[in-house]
């Protein structure tokens, strides 16, 4: 896509949505000793969540098929407003965000990896994929990013929103 196109995208976006497995986290899951599990998060792209906030004034919301405690702690520490885990029908928690909201699909970015998310990606105004999402993701996305998964792809969708809203020098806190 051609990037004037891209950024017309993504400067009119309000909400990001965001699968969870494979774009905040690396696709892994991993077990303490005691069979509790974990997850391993990218504080870039929680950055990326506020700087969101802060230049865009974008919400930001996790839509994932698993119902996992680690994804739900990390929501309720970046605050994230939209939180809707164990969801098998994405596009239908996206119909109701956006009649909730009042929200137009292409006033939302999504970004996501893998063929679950590919529906929902094909609905919104602005989708984007980590570097190493599948191959059904990346045909859907509009936005590759150079990231991997949990690796700080979020923070690269988030910035290219945010310039695209304030211009590419747009640092700092």
């Amino acid at each position: 896509m051609p990037v004037e196109e891209l950024l017309a995208r993504a400067r009119i976006i309000r909400l990001v949505l965001t699968d969870s497995d494979g774009v905040l986290t690396d696709n892994g899951v991993y077990y303490s000793a005691a069979g509790e599990e974990m997850k391993r998060f990218s504080i870039r792209d929680g950055m990326g969540v506020e700087r969101l906030r802060k230049f865009v004034a974008a919400d930001v919301g996790i839509i994932t098929g698993e119902n996992s405690g680690p994804v739900q702690k990390r929501a309720e520490k970046l605050a994230i407003v939209e939180l809707h885990l164990g969801i098998r029908d994405k596009p239908a928690v996206l119909r109701d965000i956006l009649a909730r909201r009042q929200l137009k699909p292409e006033q939302v970015a999504y970004i996501g990896d893998d063929t679950n998310d590919v529906e929902i990606m094909k609905q919104v105004g602005l989708a984007g994929c980590p570097s190493d999402a599948t191959p059904f993701a990346r045909a859907a996305a509009h936005y590759v990013c150079p990231s991997r998964g949990g690796y700080g792809a979020f923070r690269d969708f988030a910035e290219l929103i945010i310039a695209a809203h304030t211009g590419p020098a747009t640092t700092g806190d």
